[in-house]
């Protein structure tokens, strides 16, 4: 990876490890290099640190992401919760808005003609989405529900030979919360159509097995 770039994403506001961005970097390449020609998309932008990575393989690729977004905080994101930040709230509206930050990581990345921001909540966005994937990241809501809905929504996207990335995947519940592991892990692997190529700390990486011809 770049190292201007490895550093922009260090330094990136955002809740990912550099062990786990530079896995992450290293699945898209493979991703990229296994479809060719199809799109990373990313559920869950918050600031964009985790698109520095995906979008610094993409460009090495000749690729582009797709990162979806609501842009107002998941719930852990929220005032009293663990992982607010309160300089991210509109003073206005006085609401999360990380939009304005994460394209000010975009414009330093010098990624913005790579990374394509679509601005709505998931399952929406699922609903008109109809292009497969080399690479799904999910990486959104952590509650149950949200959890179970983006795979439900997004696991079907990736193409024969692409990846599905999970990000807070904890098997250990002493470790994290479990939505990721219990609502997209484990289903993904029980439905035999993944099988699991990498882990690094919290990050999952999981193949779509291709169909037998």
């Amino acid at each position: 990876m770049d190292p201007e770039l490895r550093t922009l994403a260090e330094n990136a506001r955002g809740f990912m490890p550099s062990d786990e961005g530079q896995a992450l970097y290293r699945a898209a390449l493979a991703a990229a290099d296994a479809v060719p020609g199809l799109p990373l998309v990313e559920i869950g932008t918050y600031c964009g640190k985790s698109t520095v990575y995906l979008g610094a393989a993409a460009r090495s690729r000749g690729a582009t992401v797709v990162t979806i977004d609501h842009h107002r905080g998941s719930e852990e994101n929220q005032a009293g919760w663990e992982h607010h930040e309160p300089d991210l709230v509109d003073p206005e509206l006085d609401v999360m808005d990380t939009l304005p930050t994460f394209r000010r990581t975009m414009f330093r990345a010098g990624l913005e003609g790579v990374v394509t921001a679509v601005v709505g909540d998931s399952p929406t966005v699922a609903q008109w989405w109809s292009t497969p994937a080399a690479l799904v990241f999910i990486d959104g809501g952590h509650g149950e529900e949200p959890a179970a809905t983006d795979y439900r929504c997004w696991s079907p996207v990736v193409a024969p030979g692409g990846l599905l990335a999970i990000h807070d995947v904890f098997p250990d519940p002493a470790e994290g919360g479990r939505p990721p592991f219990e609502q997209i892990y484990v289903p993904a692997l029980e439905s035999g159509e993944f099988t699991e190529v990498d882990s690094v700390g919290s990050l999952r990486v999981l193949r779509r097995v291709v169909p037998e011809t």
